[in-house]
């Protein structure tokens, strides 16, 4: 089954401009922006997590915290029942047994607002400045 993708190189012969719906467009850009602020947004996390090597626990609890940390990040890239995770794992609760657990807190609703602003923001400024060089370099030139 061949589609015509609007991409000359993908599709047999020349392609027409496929008109889209303003609600189609506008939901697309959104989409494309939401992406963007989301990888700016863990691109951010990731420059906070590879600070922490560099950084002195000054107590057993800046240990659990770093600790955490490490265990909270493999969750989303490696198997937990792989060598050294379920010893980390001890360790951390062997940890929490001794010193207590930490205290559970999270940024106030206007924190993470503003931080979702901000992320959002940039990724539109982005997203728009990607679209108007591929204008640019699909406009015929003179």
């Amino acid at each position: 089954m061949m589609v015509d993708t609007g991409i000359q190189v993908l599709t047999a012969g020349a392609s027409a401009p496929r008109r889209r719906s303003a609600a189609t467009s506008d939901a697309a850009s959104q989409y494309a922006v939401a992406c963007e602020a989301e990888a700016l947004a863990m691109t951010e996390a990731l420059k906070i997590q590879d600070t922490i090597p560099d950084l002195s626990a000054a107590s057993l609890l800046g240990i659990v915290a770093k600790l955490e940390m490490i265990v909270g990040a493999d969750r989303d890239i490696g198997d937990p029942t792989d060598f050294p995770w379920p010893h980390i794992t001890s360790v951390l609760r062997d940890l929490k047994a001794i010193t207590g657990d930490l205290h559970q807190s999270r940024p106030e609703r206007r924190i993470t607002r503003a931080d979702l602003a901000r992320h959002w923001n940039q990724a539109t400024h982005l997203t728009m400045a990607l679209s108007n060089e591929d204008i640019r370099r699909s406009s015929p030139v003179l």
